[in-house]
């Protein structure tokens, strides 16, 4: 009887295309492989020490141990508040405005779930981070997709995004009620102008739509590029919330630390849901990522610079393997376009390949979505001597297939 039961929004989420990828690299290291893993997100380098201080000082407190605030502490909360003013001259007002969650991923999902009613549309540029789209599905919502548009330095195309955004307005029913926007980037590395989030929040007010914007690689930018924030257009809390997290500008991944900012509505509907889903995070977790956000700096300032040694390094040892990279200006990813000779395999089947013939494992672009079938993901997770011994695997098994990659080539 059981068997028989069909669980209608599981069937609607398409299988896991990391899955295989990640299948494939298991029975690579079960089998001996030394396999360079540069296709999670997932940084390797440990929290700064004062922030794993303060969480074991916090710790050992007797009074810790009890149910938090689903919502955040308002310490926290304050802390988000104030990291918006310093950096980006905003005022949040920490009871209204801003809601602390378990990392990003999980206050996007929960937002979404809480503002969707059954039948509703967002359009998600492709491609996107999984959960951008997928987040819809869950809560019985409809997603449109339009492929984003950059340059050789993975500057968005911002004329022809308005137009798109615009297009699938006025070709979708029912009219899409969100706009997902992710800058920098989560696959492409794309990066934007302040003036874009001056247009889109315009249009929104026009056309009466909700922004749903995530900054989550804001201070992983490299060459003097700035990352900014909706948060900055006058007016943009009228029609936007925006998502950060302290994952990777903290190296604080596994903690699950972000908040949500912005529209009061959508805000409160986050933290209504919030009160009947969860407890919130465990208090001296708030209370270590309240020092980090407060604290000195500079911490995140040498994992930024961290990332960018690694980005030179990358996309001078691949060219040197032949495969020409453009160099991304944000996010802790170069994406990667596959070479000419490979590009019939899609990029699924490339990614396996590169696993199984140079121990290099990659995100395939298709897992992101279609428009991102001839593309790779190639995460900096590794030291430079890693990323240099990647470098010289691929360059072999290039070899092996007789291939020497051009410039001209990969354009």
């Amino acid at each position: 009887m059981f068997d028989e039961i069909e669980f209608d929004k599981i069937k609607r989420l398409p299988k896991y295309v990391f899955a295989a990828v990640g299948e494939l690299k298991m029975q690579q290291r079960h089998a001996g492989a030394d396999v360079i893993d540069l296709s999670m997100g997932n940084p390797d380098g440990p929290t700064p020490p004062h922030i794993i201080e303060k969480l074991i000082e916090s710790a050992r407190k007797p009074k810790v141990y009890g149910y938090s605030v689903s919502r955040g502490i308002f310490k926290l909360r304050l802390a988000a508040a104030d990291w918006y003013q310093r950096k980006y001259g905003v005022y949040l007002d920490p009871e209204t405005e801003v809601v602390a969650s378990m990392g990003s991923k999980e206050g996007y999902a929960h937002l979404v779930q809480a503002i969707t009613n059954l039948g509703d549309t967002a359009i998600v540029p492709d491609p996107c981070y999984p959960i951008h789209s997928q987040a819809f599905i869950l809560a019985g919502g409809n997603v449109v997709k339009f492929p984003i548009k950059f340059g050789s330095d993975f500057a968005l195309d911002e004329d022809t995004f308005v137009e798109d955004v615009k297009k699938c307005l006025r070709e979708n029913s029912p009219r899409p009620k969100y706009l997902i926007v992710n800058f920098p980037n989560n696959p492409t590395t794309t990066t934007v102008t302040p003036e874009f989030y001056k247009r889109i929040v315009a249009l929104a007010k026009e056309e009466r739509f909700y922004i749903l914007s995530d900054i989550a690689y804001a201070e992983l930018s490299f060459d003097g590029y700035k990352t900014p924030s909706i948060m900055s257009v006058e007016g943009a809390k009228d029609v936007a919330i925006e998502s950060y997290t302290l994952s990777k500008s903290y190296n604080m991944a596994g903690w699950r630390v972000g908040f949500i900012v912005g529209n009061q509505k959508l805000v409160g509907a986050l933290a209504k849901i919030k009160s009947w889903l969860d407890y919130g995070m465990f208090t001296p977790i708030q209370v270590a990522a309240t020092v980090a956000l407060n604290g000195d700096q500079k911490c995140v300032e040498e994992i930024r610079q961290n990332y960018e040694r690694r980005r030179d390094v990358l996309i001078k040892a691949f060219a040197n393997a032949g495969w020409q990279i453009d160099s991304p200006k944000a996010t802790m990813f170069v994406w990667a376009r596959i070479p000419e000779q490979f590009r019939h395999l899609g990029s699924l089947e490339f990614a396996k390949q590169l696993l199984i013939n140079a121990q290099v494992a990659v995100s395939p672009g298709v897992g992101f979505g279609p428009a991102g079938d001839e593309w790779v993901r190639i995460a900096m997770i590794e030291n430079e001597n890693r990323i240099r011994q990647a470098a010289k695997n691929i360059k072999k098994y290039f070899r092996e297939k007789g291939i020497a990659v051009s410039a001209d080539e990969m354009k």
